[in-house]
């Protein structure tokens, strides 16, 4: 058997690799046009920042390497232009000396991944404009801060990449704006959990402009003035260099050159066993659509882990083994300096947008112990199925232990666990490492009190809309030091200490809203109320999480929360 694998990196390098394990006597191939046949792509923002030193140390495999251990013929520079799968053959051009040639196949593995959007904007291509994909590019964007100096950069995209640029570059020594587009940063997250980051990456000295577009690049011989679009009207920015990081596409034009099917958006429609609509031609990686675990729609979630699993899944079939491959829920992490950002699963905007009938909260733990030094509080939101409970969705904001949860709450869901499940979890405890009910269980119980309609929460966005005519009351029940440094307007403070000795000042007969800084001690007060016949709902998240959404929307230039259209108002 001969297979050809066109593109390495992680899907087609995992295919490869897989099958040489289930047959020793197959003919493998690898073409990559590039010069690297399997390099860690997630690791290059990290290089320029100089966290990783060794350039080397980014490369997972060399041709040699391949070919020593697995006997495999990888052939770099050779750039495969057509596929003729009648004949079963393709093309190849060797980019050293230009040169064509043919080769057959008896199964052909496509792994051509993703290439960066680049938007019609003029002046996108000078010279001080860089993309990030590829290790080509992360030297070309080395070498430029090694040799030109620049003092400061624009990145204009606030997803994984251009957050780790951010940090990168800032670690660089340099000047760091970050404009996005959208509401907020990492469209993984909701608005109201990029909050959080949006004041941390303030706090870490780097500029960001939400609302935000580029309409236009001049370069100078100084460095590039950018026209900016924002919110608050044009403005344009001096700067040194500039990162366009706006997402990726599907490089897939020589699939749709062989009439393999895709969809609208260029993706290679595959089968769960990667079959493409070619016989004996299968797909994986960046380049395919896949199913959304949770929805079960079609979607483009490119990730490294997703192309690793596909590759193995590719070999599987090819040598007869039936393997299939069952949708990607987007499971990811970031490091943000000492933050750390993971999302499993869908985000509430995207459950609103699937009709889905669903509920959420938020809850805000430590890492562990909160006696034990060195503890970091964490934001956890959760999203579940209303009728099944089947949890969704999981957002964790934090430091310390926010990878681990999410590795938690990602297999519970991998593994189609109700939220409530989350309270039987038997984790690993001791005071340096987490706390005996872990921020997991608790996510459990938090949403356990609301199906159980033991507590019934208001969020962030139904605040404005509160009535301030004393139909209801509005209870705050920090402390008085607390309530001194920041309310909301039109609460009343009774801290929850002294609630049961105040209640002659509450009436009965209006609906209680209470809110504190986390949402636990309201809790608290909510179950003193509900026992003594009051009908109480408690703030979701508390004040610290309506605070950071007040202050992320000030910076841009949105000076009352009930001006955001929210989702419960759109």
């Amino acid at each position: 058997m001969k297979v050809l694998i066109i593109g390495g990196v992680a899907g087609g390098a995992s295919a490869a690799a897989r099958l040489r394990r289930l047959d020793e006597k197959a003919e493998i191939i690898i073409f990559e046009r590039g010069e690297y046949i399997s390099y860690a792509n997630c690791g290059l923002p990290y290089f320029i920042g100089g966290e990783i030193k060794n350039q080397a140390a980014l490369l997972l495999q060399t041709p040699q390497s391949f070919k020593a251990r697995f006997n495999i013929d990888v052939r770099v520079k050779n750039d495969v232009v057509e596929i003729d799968s009648k004949s079963k053959t393709i093309t190849v051009r060797d980019l050293s000396d230009g040169s064509e040639y043919i080769e057959s196949y008896d199964k052909l593995v496509l792994s051509p991944g993703a290439e960066p959007v680049k938007p019609p904007i003029p002046g996108i291509n000078s010279d001080k404009v860089f993309t990030l994909r590829n290790i080509p590019d992360t030297i070309k964007i080395k070498s430029y801060i090694e040799n030109s100096h620049p003092k400061t950069a624009v990145i204009t995209g606030g997803g994984y990449i251009g957050v780790e640029m951010a940090e990168n570059l800032k670690k660089a020594g340099l000047d760091v704006t970050v404009i996005e587009l959208a509401d907020h940063l990492i469209g993984a997250l909701d608005f109201d959990m990029a909050a959080d980051v949006h004041s941390y990456i303030a706090e870490s000295g780097i500029k960001l402009l939400l609302n935000s577009g580029v309409k236009e690049i001049t370069e100078k011989d100084e460095g590039l003035d950018i026209a900016v679009s924002t919110a608050s009207g044009d403005k344009t920015i001096g700067a040194d260099m500039l990162i366009m990081s706006v997402g990726v596409r599907p490089d897939t034009a020589l699939a749709k050159k062989a009439k393999i099917t895709a969809n609208a958006h260029g993706s290679i429609i595959t089968d769960s066993h990667m079959k493409t609509s070619i016989p004996d031609i299968y797909a994986v990686g960046d380049a395919i659509e896949v199913n959304n675990f949770i929805t079960g729609k079609s979607a483009f979630i490119p990730l490294a882990g997703p192309a690793n699993k596909q590759g193995r899944i590719a070999a599987d079939n090819i040598c007869g083994i039936e393997s299939e491959y069952n949708g990607t829920q987007g499971s990811s992490v970031l490091k943000l300096f000492d933050m750390t950002i993971g999302t499993t699963g869908i985000n509430e905007s995207s459950a609103k947008n699937s009709g889905l009938a669903y509920d959420k909260t938020y809850i805000y733990s430590g890492s562990h112990a909160g006696y034990y030094p060195g503890a970091k509080n964490m934001s956890i939101k959760v999203i579940w199925d209303k009728d099944s409970k089947k949890l969704l969705g999981a957002q964790i904001v934090g430091f310390d232990g926010v990878d681990k949860r999410m590795d938690v709450l990602a297999t519970a869901i991998r593994f189609e666990a109700k939220i409530t499940d989350l309270t039987t979890l038997e984790l690993c405890y001791a005071p340096p490492f987490g706390s005996a009910k872990d921020p997991v269980n608790m996510a459990g119980y938090v949403a356990e009190n609301v199906i159980s309609r033991k507590v019934k929460q208001f969020f962030w966005h139904d605040v404005a809309k509160l009535p301030r005519d004393g139909s209801v009351t509005l209870l705050d029940v920090r402390t008085v030091a607390e309530f001194e440094n920041g309310h909301i307007g039109g609460f009343i403070n009774i801290p929850v200490d002294v609630l049961r000795s105040k209640l002659d000042q509450i009436s009965k007969d209006k609906p209680v809203f209470v809110h504190c800084h986390s949402g636990l001690r309201s809790y608290i007060a909510c179950r003193i109320l509900s026992g003594n016949g009051y009908d109480c709902y408690n703030l979701a998240g508390g004040w610290r999480l309506y605070a950071n959404i007040e202050k992320t929307l000030k910076s841009s230039g949105i000076n009352k929360i009930e001006d955001y259209p929210c989702y419960s108002c759109r």
